[in-house]
């Protein structure tokens, strides 16, 4: 398959949404997550524009060495490019990406100046870069609305004043996808020496067809796409590197090509970067978004846990999510609301079943989605009929500062006898969780653990709610509520462990 190369901006035009502004630490942060999703070049900022962006080029460039390509923006102005050329100094794989307006409404009224004075400032441009860098790559900004015969002149002649890659950006968001293929197309045709350079393309995202612009140009010739983690960037944003590259990926019987990207580094570096700017990531968003693998309709749900692809194109993990999730609402049906009380570690029969699904209904037409917490409240009332394999007898909690966090515990085992321990911990909770370990001697991983109050007030009852996997990672949930929370917390964790023994030795269950 051809090669795709993959040009990430994050951190330079990502930059430029508003209130997206990172230091040169926040940079790096990002820059080594791009090398390890394998992007092929980092655009490291706008050196002319601002010391902290001239240190971060360099910065970049240090941390990175040869794992990518480093790459520095100017405009086709000597002093940018000389600048952009003293923070690549020292670089491995130096690129200056320099360019101009070529529409009319760039030339006629932000530059203002002729299409022949565009074109020989481009070509300046270029030579001048090539003369500090070997890899100079050429904008032509607001290609989009350019007229195109002008264009493919300007890329002519920049081809042959040296530029390695062609950048056309479609710099407003204003094409469609139809448009800006043919736009492609047409200068693979028609302009000589295309066939020696990197045709690249970098799209905005204001008519919301960012990644279909992309793709287009991709299907037409373009070899580079230049994207954003997350698609941030000027106003509506960037091509989202995360939606191109999975399209491709899928969709490699159609586009016919490849990419060096990682995919199960993307929701990793999707968060870095949400976390960073402080720029959340819708619910809906294609790929990294919270809902992006979140079934919520009764026919998906029982579609998806049968076979997953019968709703799902795209594996999670393919993009470093761990599983599907199933939302449970009043569209839920009853294979989502079976499956969910199986992960928690319940297991009813059918007639017990029936009754449960019908008061979760009832629940679900009153709240927008029914969760965890609301499905072990339900169960509550079954929880006294279970078995009790462990009985707790006493929890008594020594801490304080100075001292050392000690707890005591009284079980009654199966047999009827009672067993005593006490252990220390980092805290008064820690130690009744070693305590409790060490008396229920059953392999089992902590895995979540929370604490609410079931009622206001300063004399409300604790509720404790905690999770642990099983040597064969099955859940089990736990629910402990008490004055004293110590106490809640023993009896949750008491409770959890005897859902795991119950569910490991039915035959005990069914003796005790």
């Amino acid at each position: 398959m051809d090669r795709v190369y993959i040009f990430d901006t994050t951190l330079r035009d990502g930059e430029q949404s508003p209130g997206a502004s990172m230091n040169t630490a926040e940079k790096l942060e990002i820059a080594r997550q791009l090398v390890r999703l394998g992007v092929d070049v980092i655009e490291g900022g706008f050196p002319i524009s601002s010391p902290g962006d001239f240190e971060s080029v360099r910065a970049i460039g240090d941390a990175v060495g040869d794992a990518a390509v480093v790459c520095a923006l100017s405009r086709a102005v000597a002093k940018d490019i000389e600048t952009a050329a003293e923070a690549l100094r020292g670089v491995a794989r130096p690129r200056i990406h320099t360019g101009i307006g070529v529409s009319e409404s760039h030339l006629r009224d932000k530059l203002r100046i002729t299409r022949e004075e565009a074109v020989e400032r481009a070509v300046a441009a270029v030579r001048l870069a090539r003369g500090f860098v070997e890899d100079v790559e050429f904008y032509a900004e607001d290609a989009g609305r350019a007229e195109p015969d002008f264009l493919y002149r300007m890329v002519e002649a920049v081809v042959g004043a040296g530029a390695t890659v062609v950048n056309i950006p479609d710099t407003t968001g204003y094409t469609y996808p139809e448009e800006f293929g043919s736009l492609i197309a047409g200068m693979m045709e028609h302009v000589p020496g295309i066939e020696d350079v990197t045709v690249s393309v970098h799209c905005h995202n204001d008519l919301g067809m960012a990644t279909a612009n992309t793709l287009a140009a991709v299907a037409a010739g373009a070899r580079q796409i230049e994207c954003t983690i997350n698609g941030i960037g000027e106003r509506a944003g960037n091509t989202a590197m995360e939606e191109v590259v999975m399209a491709l990926k899928q969709r490699a019987d159609h586009f016919g090509v490849t990419t060096g990207i990682n995919t199960r580094e993307l929701m990793r570096a999707s968060k870095l970067v949400s976390s960073v700017t402080g720029i959340a990531v819708q619910p809906n968003k294609a790929i990294v978004g919270a809902n992006a693998f979140a079934h919520s309709s009764g026919i998906h749900q029982d579609g998806v846990l049968k076979e997953r692809t019968t709703y799902e194109i795209i594996d999670p993990r393919e993009v470093g999510v761990l599983e599907s999730s199933i939302v449970l609402t009043a569209r839920s049906g009853r294979h989502a609301l079976r499956h969910r009380l199986t992960e928690l570690g319940y297991e009813l029969d059918d007639a017990t079943f029936e009754e449960m699904y019908a008061r979760f209904l009832t629940l679900a037409d009153k709240k927008k989605q029914v969760f965890d917490g609301d499905l072990e409240a339900m169960m509550a009332d079954e929880a006294q009929r279970a078995v009790e394999v462990y009985r707790l007898e006493k929890v008594q909690v020594v801490c304080g500062e100075p001292g050392i966090p000690t707890c005591t515990v009284e079980l009654v085992s199966p047999s009827g006898e009672h067993l005593v321990g006490s252990a220390h911990g980092d805290g008064p909770i820690d130690a009744v969780y070693q305590v409790i370990s060490k008396l229920v001697d059953v392999p089992n991983d902590l895995t979540e653990f929370s604490v609410n109050a079931v009622t206001e007030g300063t004399d409300a009852l604790g509720e404790v709610t905690i999770r642990v996997r099983a040597a064969d990672g099955r859940i089990f949930t736990g629910r402990g509520a008490h004055p004293d929370i110590v106490v809640a917390c023993a009896k949750a964790y008491t409770n959890a462990l005897n859902r795991l023994i119950v569910s490991q030795t039915p035959a005990v269950h069914e003796e005790l």
